[in-house]
């Protein structure tokens, strides 16, 4: 009998940082290893930033700071809703946390009982599902695939609806895809949520700002639900900010009232040093955010070309965030130099680890076998080289 509660025998590992640990494992073994496994940028956190912390450690911010978050952080991300998504919150309505992942976990913990059915379209990212499963609801999956650019229609939102349904998380632009939902495609969906005042809606937007395409539209600028929207976002990709763990929720003030409760008996307030950096990202403008974006769309470009120049692989052109989803089912049944059957992502990427030294993340943890997640956060000569060295050991499959 395991010592350990069924909650967490239930859990699974996280395949992108399962992958990411493979990688490094090998690159320690004198393995030269290209990751595109991992969802960070690869760039430095901007040095304003970082000059606004070492300010903060010397005006000695270092002591316990409130568990929603420093009032003037909290203010800069109202000013930051409504100056670039036009939308109105109050710093009541702000909660600062430990990273996005924290924020996404204290809102499905606060609303979620045993049996509540929660709603997310596929491919997700890997912690949706699970996340779900910690706080003992049901995830119900709505299948999309690249034919459709990975969107859901309202039919098949409105198909998924039953009376047990409490929560719909979605992330737009969309990890692992790419995908980015248009304002119209937005009202759509908006409408259906219009007939079902019990259901809430979860939208993670932590890529706002890595987006191809014209701005970034968020589902709570729909007043008819904006008071059964909670928005994720934070620091961590905009701004090149994963170390520093900074993320927040802006939702009713019932909602966030909920997480600040939580909030305040399991991690208490985030890191000061970290907020007080965050204040300055806000009011210093996207200048750097910008440039980043500029590298992203080159690269974008440059891995679109590649992957289809690869025999096999099915891609889209993805809008946002920086990952591309490609289909490679057509590898699945196909064998090694050894005779290993490769019989779904999960082998696909492993060997691609093990033969062509690239890390990259099955799509069966992201809901859908028949893809592989390639994250772009990577130097244009890594890249080339990733793409050449996949190219290759494809080509070995027989």
């Amino acid at each position: 009998m395991s010592i350990l509660s069924d909650r967490i025998n239930n859990l699974s590992e996280s395949a992108t940082l399962k992958m990411t640990k493979l990688g490094r494992e090998l690159a320690a073994k004198g393995v030269n290893v290209i990751s595109l496994s991992v969802g960070e940028p690869d760039f430095n956190t901007p040095e304003h930033v970082k000059e606004a912390a070492k300010k903060a450690l010397d005006d000695n911010f270092t002591r316990y700071s409130p568990v929603p978050g420093y009032p003037d952080l909290r203010q800069a991300i109202v000013n930051k809703l409504k100056q670039e998504n036009n939308l109105d919150y109050d710093i009541s309505q702000i909660v600062v946390s430990t990273g996005a992942k924290q924020s996404l976990s204290n809102v499905i913990l606060t609303l979620i009982n045993p049996g509540d059915e929660v709603i997310i379209p596929t491919p997700y990212w890997v912690s949706y599902s699970e996340m779900v499963t910690l706080a003992e609801g049901k995830s119900v999956f709505i299948d999309a695939s690249i034919e459709s650019d990975f969107k859901i229609t309202p039919a098949q939102l409105e198909a998924a609806i039953t009376p047990k349904s409490k929560l719909f998380m979605f992330s737009s632009p969309n990890n692992p895809t790419g995908t980015v939902y248009s304002k119209d495609e937005l009202a759509a969906l908006a409408k259906v949520f219009e007939k079902h005042p019990n259901i809430f809606i979860l939208s993670d937007e932590i890529y706002e700002h890595i987006n191809f395409v014209d701005q970034h539209e968020s589902i709570a600028q729909f007043e008819s639900i904006k008071d059964r929207v909670i928005i994720v976002n934070g620091f961590s990709k905009a701004f090149a900010m994963t170390g520093w763990r900074l993320g927040y929720i802006a939702a009713s003030k019932e909602i966030a009232a909920a997480n600040d409760k939580l909030q305040g008996q399991t991690t208490s307030g985030t890191c000061s040093i970290a907020q007080r950096a965050g204040i300055v990202a806000y009011e210093q403008g996207l200048a750097t955010v910008n440039e980043m974006k500029k590298a992203f769309a080159r690269r974008r470009q440059l891995v679109y070309d590649l992957l289809k120049d690869i025999p096999g692989v099915k891609t889209n052109l993805p809008e946002g965030a920086f990952y591309f989803f490609p289909e490679v089912s057509s590898f699945f049944g196909k064998k090694d130099a050894d005779g290993n059957v490769i019989k779904g992502s999960g082998d696909l990427a492993l060997y691609l680890l093990n033969v062509g030294h690239v890390a990259t993340v099955g799509g069966d943890s992201f809901g859908n076998d028949n893809y592989i997640r390639l994250s772009y956060a990577a130097s244009d000569e890594s890249l080339v080289e990733a793409l050449r060295r996949i190219k290759e050991a494809l080509g070995k499959l027989s």
